[in-house]
């Protein structure tokens, strides 16, 4: 997993598995993969899925990558605390997951609690073969 500045201000961590480097074979089966392990932590709470390939390809002028072959979120929010208004700027959470011809890339912005980091981390180091 990678760190880098995205746009020069935005902190990503970017993920590229190799398609042989994994059993899961598509963006849905990863978002289920993901599905399971929001699901399973005790303060984090699922929100939803956003098909955003689906969404740039119905736009008129929608502009996608031609190595794009699909690319979808999924929302969640590791939400224990809110101790001020400005969390809400913050939060939720979301991973992307695109698929290219030959590999999954995952990525996600940096969060500012450093266990919500270290919890994605996981999560996406999970979806390599052992």
């Amino acid at each position: 997993m990678r760190q880098a500045l995205f746009q020069e201000k935005y902190p990503v961590y970017t993920l590229e598995i190799d398609k042989s480097e994994t059993t899961y074979g598509s963006v849905d089966e990863i978002l289920a993969y993901f599905r399971s392990k929001i699901e399973a932590h005790p303060f984090v709470s699922y929100i939803g899925t956003f098909d955003h390939y689906s969404h740039t390809k119905s736009m008129e002028g929608g502009v996608i990558s031609d190595q794009i072959r699909d690319a979808k979120n999924i929302l969640f929010c590791f939400g224990k605390e809110l101790p001020s208004p400005c969390v809400l700027s913050v939060r939720p959470r979301s991973i992307g997951v695109a698929e290219m011809d030959g590999t999954f890339v995952v990525t996600f912005l940096e969060a500012p609690n450093p266990m919500a980091n270290e919890a994605m981390e996981s999560w996406a180091a999970g979806l390599r073969n052992s």
